[in-house]
């Protein structure tokens, strides 16, 4: 079946909205096929369908993007043995070995979708950024300033409404702990102090 026959066969029952979007799908894909760029993959349907009727690429995953996906697949499969054989120089060297040339066009896709995700993550993360994790475990020279999960808990025990109540104390607006007869038991911005040293240490 080709594509146009296909096209037709999918829009049988559908929305008009439905209908309107395999249209719009089908035409990005024959002027793919026209330039002699056999990139089907959705990512890149999707892209060059922005503002043309074509939805996004996750709503061609979905569920409800079976006929579009359908569609965008029949392009594939009919333009597999047309995919220029790029020369071995690179990363993607073992790519070459498929034989198939339908799975060799979809791992090229799947390729090019991973190095966009990879792209996209180095953006977000930098690479070589150092980002330490502290266990609280085994202390050594690099994180003998952290507080350890036993120093954090004193605190944290410290400015607890439980240790206030035991001991009678009430926090007022300048930081400190006073007690029944509003004697200052903790000093000014004690509990300022205490709260920073949890946030940063």
């Amino acid at each position: 079946m080709t594509s146009d026959q296909l096209l037709e066969k999918l829009k049988q029952d559908a929305s008009s909205k439905v209908q309107d979007t395999l249209d719009a799908i089908y035409k990005v894909c024959k002027e793919q096929q026209e330039r002699g760029v056999y990139d089907f993959s959705i990512s890149t349907i999707s892209k060059l369908g922005h503002g043309r009727g074509v939805p996004k690429a996750q709503s061609i995953r979905n569920k409800s993007g079976e006929k579009y996906r359908a569609l965008i697949l029949a392009f594939a499969d009919s333009n597999a043995k047309k995919t220029p054989i790029r020369p071995s120089k690179n990363d993607e060297d073992w790519i070459e070995e498929i034989t198939n040339p339908k799975h060799k066009l979809l791992v090229r896709v799947l390729s090019s979708e991973l190095k966009q995700a990879k792209k996209q993550l180095d953006e977000i993360i930098p690479p070589k950024l150092r980002i330490d994790v502290y266990d609280h475990k085994a202390p050594s020279s690099e994180n003998q300033s952290r507080l350890s999960e036993q120093e954090r808990r004193a605190l944290e025990y410290i400015i607890s409404p439980r240790f206030q109540k035991k001991w009678l104390l009430t926090p007022n607006e300048y930081g400190e702990l006073v007690d029944q007869n509003n004697k200052p038991v903790f000093k000014v911005a004690t509990i300022d102090a205490i709260k920073k040293s949890l946030e940063y240490l």
